[in-house]
């Protein structure tokens, strides 16, 4: 059974009150703590293995550097690999073009059964709505994705689309849209799980992924993964069609090497996944897909390419590590950010992508802690790309409006700079400050203090201050 496709009614432009309302959700927080907590555990365990860590973080970030600088030297080398061994490669401006054209593949082989395993880029250009359209919409062939696709939802996460369900509410999930008798039980719904997808397998016509990493050298794709499903959706359909960002492809096959040890630790704190399918073209003996569709994706991301200040961006993984140990993840989830990309690599990518106009609140979705910078195993300053973008959210940028900062707080900006540049407005501020410290409710007058004051106490204000106890001598 299959949903419609149903797109989040949460959109990035509604951050901070999808942001409150995931904060009042206590079972969503529980849930999201206990796995993100585990994954840093393993995480931690899986790296203190490595004793070359950060001399691999410092290749697999050169690497990219270098080839998103070549960037259109290395898809032509790709492409040209690809075609030679019998790869059909098709190129897609935006998500409409590449949902398009594989509706097209779909239609030339009269494809209505469908699987898919998971793939963020597909997500992105909500290529299901689009093949629904023509009453062939895809079975996700992925847990996670095949839970989320059941309760008509979108990933909450890079990795692990469902981390914010539990087991409880996925088994009640399953008695509702399966009819099974009722458990919480893994092993059960896991079970049942797997014996219709297999059904699904075994009847498709066409199978879709998306692509970890696209080797220029040799024209390979490859696709890691934990359960099998990708490699029967890439093998047993006579079609497979694999949409894959430009930006995932590097230059060489040997520098695999360097990011089979990086992302599945990163990730989910192993040593490698269960699965790594490496395809090179069709099979030529018939035994797996008689056809191999690439569809390279821009979608955005040459703009991004061009842009010397933000290119960097394009050098994630996808490897989810920087969710896991970001704070505000960790207290939201991912739907809160109205995006495919959520936490704080979407929180950079997604302003890019969709626009400040529609993502500019997102940069502002941080403390700015680096913890997102410590674990990202490509060195992707991410805590610099949100200032940077903050910035252009506040100044506006290409003829457009400023998204954030309004009248008020120019205003509250300007008074701050003035007392701050002499001693005695400093003083008079000071004082300000103490006697509305001694008042409460002036606390609750301007909207920025009330918002912090709400949810934790305002810093106290020493006794005496510096310079008085400078004059006077200390104690």
């Amino acid at each position: 059974m299959i949903l419609p496709h149903l797109v989040s009614h949460l959109r990035p432009e509604t951050f901070p009150a999808n942001a409150r309302q995931a904060l009042a959700d206590p079972v969503l927080t529980g849930a999201l703590r206990r796995a993100t907590d585990l994954f840093a555990e393993r995480r931690g365990g899986a790296i203190a293995a490595v004793p070359d860590w950060e001399e691999l973080r410092t290749r697999a970030a050169a690497i990219k550097a270098a080839t998103l600088s070549r960037l259109d030297h290395y898809l032509e080398q790709f492409v040209a690999r690809s075609e030679a061994v019998g790869t059909i490669v098709h190129w897609a401006r935006d998500g409409a073009e590449a949902c398009a054209i594989v509706r097209t593949i779909a239609l030339q082989h009269d494809a209505k059964r469908l699987v898919k395993s998971k793939s963020m880029a597909t997500e992105e250009i909500e290529l299901n709505a689009a093949l629904a359209q023509d009453g062939a919409e895809p079975v996700e062939t992925d847990l996670g994705e095949w839970i989320i696709q059941l309760a008509g939802e979108t990933p909450s996460h890079i990795i692990v689309p469902a981390i914010h369900k539990t087991k409880e509410a996925i088994g009640e999930l399953f008695v509702a849209k399966l009819g099974i008798a009722p458990s919480s039980e893994p092993a059960v719904l896991a079970a049942h799980a797997r014996q219709r997808l297999r059904a699904h397998f075994a009847a498709a016509d066409l199978g879709i992924s998306g692509v970890n990493f696209g080797v220029a050298e040799t024209g390979t794709i490859l696709i890691l993964e934990n359960e099998g499903n990708a490699r029967m959706t890439t093998t047993l359909p006579k079609v497979h069609v694999a949409v894959m960002g430009i930006e995932k492809v590097i230059p060489r096959f040997a520098d695999l090497e360097v990011f089979l040890k990086l992302l599945p630790r990163s990730g989910t704190g192993q040593h490698l996944t269960t699965y790594q399918s490496l395809l090179t073209g069709p099979d030529p003996a018939g035994q797996g897909p008689r056809e191999l569709h690439i569809v390279l994706l821009d979608n955005g991301r040459s703009r991004i390419v061009g842009d010397e200040l933000m290119r960097e961006t394009l050098a994630c993984i996808r490897c989810g590590a920087c969710l896991n140990a970001c704070p505000v993840y960790q207290s939201i989830g991912g739907h809160a950010y109205g995006s495919v990309y959520p936490g704080p690599i979407g929180a950079i990518l997604t302003p890019q992508l969709a626009g400040l106009h529609a993502g500019g609140t997102l940069p502002f979705a941080s403390s700015l802690c680096g913890a997102c910078k410590d674990v990202c195993p490509v060195k992707i300053d991410i805590p610099s790309l949100l200032l940077e973008l903050r910035r252009r959210a506040v100044l506006g940028e290409q003829g457009q409006p400023p998204t954030r900062g309004g009248f008020g707080e120019r205003m509250a900006w300007r008074v701050w700079a003035w007392f701050t540049r002499g001693p005695r407005r400093f003083r008079f501020a000071m004082w300000m400050a103490r006697v509305g410290e001694k008042v409460p409710f002036l606390q609750k007058l301007a909207g920025p203090v009330r918002a912090w004051h709400s949810s934790r106490e305002l810093p106290k204000l020493a006794k005496r201050s510096f310079r008085s106890t400078w004059r006077g001598g200390a104690s």
